[in-house]
């Protein structure tokens, strides 16, 4: 029994084994991963493969992303208002009748290019509101000592879908064009079984933040997820990197493309590859951080040393600036290497810095933002960083037009130094104004 007679989620519920409950939750975000990015490639094949038109297959990709423009504010205030186990088991289970739809037109020849670009933006729109969910979902069912596991599990499971899911879409469309469609629709239907078979939730804490939430104006609710999210300098300071780093690179891949039509196809999916293995690198390297902290801070107290200790919010700190000089050292590598191979250099590095800040960056706003607004604080984070992808096409392929493959690569390499050099004498004039403030405050 708790306090005042209340019984545990898990008393009501009956037995819970959390180890059960964090495979269900791999599952899940495996099976959701790998359906959402089959489907970036599928859904462009399919519409050139129906009209013959790279411009048709321009504006299906669009209608993919479109929706993170769109949805991500509004979608992070109803995440804060309803379940988050029932808004996850409603995406997934539209998802999959959606893809099973294409599926049944291609089968027996009925599809229509209007017909693909709906099914395509509802899939974006329907992974804005499950990506949403997921973060709420995780931190009700995952203890705090299991979270950064949980999340490093997460991020590799997303950059695993990156490196293998887009040479399996290719494949298993010339297998048959609804081939990647049929497995799709049973991805997704996986993922809903799991999330259903989750155990230990309490559905009455869902029901008061509904009911809470129900007094507040919509508008108020989505000012209150800016200023959740701004209230921590270092969710501010990520937002504005991550942005700029997220149009970088996506831009860089554009370019790339846009310059590759010389290239084997399968030449340029290795090189886009890359990003995934540099992914998966970098969860690696987000797991095995606190235990090098940990290890480090013992050592320097065992040795009787000053008592200066690494932290986890050190670190953050110190992997956002590294990430801004190393995407620097990254798009440079592209711009003047002038093969291929360089190019996937600079897309595994980035990868791997990248995923290194999602996993810190994620961990600190589960922890630290307040949890009647996470969803709604995480929405104005992505609706930022994944927002400014859908202009990076236009942008590479406008950089490619006007500087060429080479020129358009330095160009961005010449904007990242900029950024990262201007951010980092900022933080050298403000820690001597800080230090100079101090010590006349010492005085006085």
């Amino acid at each position: 029994m708790g306090e005042n007679g209340a019984v545990p989620a898990q008393e009501r519920t009956g037995s819970v084994r959390p180890g059960w409950n964090l495979v269900r939750i791999w599952v899940w975000t495996a099976s959701s991963m790998v359906g959402s990015r089959t489907l970036n490639v599928v859904y462009p094949l399919l519409a050139l493969w129906l009209t013959g038109s790279p411009v048709q297959a321009g504006w299906t990709g669009f209608a993919l992303t479109l929706p993170t423009l769109l949805f991500y504010i509004p979608a992070g205030v109803l995440a804060d208002r309803v379940d988050p186990r029932l808004l996850i088991l409603v995406t997934e289970a539209a998802r999959g009748l959606t893809v099973a739809s294409v599926t049944a037109a291609v089968a027996f020849d009925a599809a229509d290019f209007s017909h693909i670009l709906a099914a395509a933006f509802v899939e974006g729109a329907l992974w804005v509101f499950h990506s949403l969910g997921e973060t709420a979902l995780i931190r009700s069912f995952v203890p705090q000592g299991d979270l950064r596991g949980v999340l490093t599990t997460s991020e590799t499971s997303s950059h695993v879908a990156v490196l293998t899911a887009r040479p399996l879409g290719g494949f298993l469309f010339g297998v048959a064009p609804a081939a990647p469609f049929l497995v799709n629709t049973l991805l997704f239907f996986m993922s809903f079984f799991s999330v259903l078979s989750l155990r230990g939730h309490d559905p009455r804490q869902a029901g008061e933040a509904k009911e809470a939430a129900g007094r507040v104006r919509f508008l108020r609710e989505m000012a209150d997820g800016v200023k959740a999210l701004t209230a921590h300098p270092f969710l501010r300071n990520a937002m504005a990197l991550t942005t700029v780093t997220n149009l970088m690179v996506n831009t860089l891949i554009m370019v790339f493309i846009a310059g590759s039509a010389s290239l084997p196809p399968l030449q340029v999916g290795l090189v886009l590859a890359a990003g995934g293995l540099g992914g998966v690198l970098g969860s690696a390297l987000a797991s095995a951080i606190p235990a090098f902290t940990t290890a480090a801070n013992t050592a320097i107290g065992s040795a009787g040393r000053p008592a200066w200790r690494l932290s986890e919010h050190g670190w953050r700190n110190a992997m956002l600036f590294a990430q801004m000089w190393i995407w620097a050292v990254a798009l440079c590598v592209a711009a003047f290497g002038g093969h291929p191979l360089f190019f996937g250099a600079a897309v595994l590095m980035t990868g791997c810095t990248g995923a290194l800040s999602n996993v810190s960056i994620r961990a600190f706003e589960i922890a630290n933002v307040e949890r009647s607004k996470l969803a709604r604080a995480v929405s104005v984070h992505r609706l930022t960083v994944h927002g400014v992808v859908c202009f990076a096409s236009p942008l590479g392929g406008l950089l490619v037009s006007v500087l060429g493959t080479a020129g358009a690569a330095q160009g961005l390499f010449a904007a990242m130094a900029a950024v990262a050099l201007t951010v980092t004498i900022w933080c050298i004039a403000r820690r001597i104004t800080l230090r100079r403030i101090g010590r006349q405050t010492a005085k006085a």
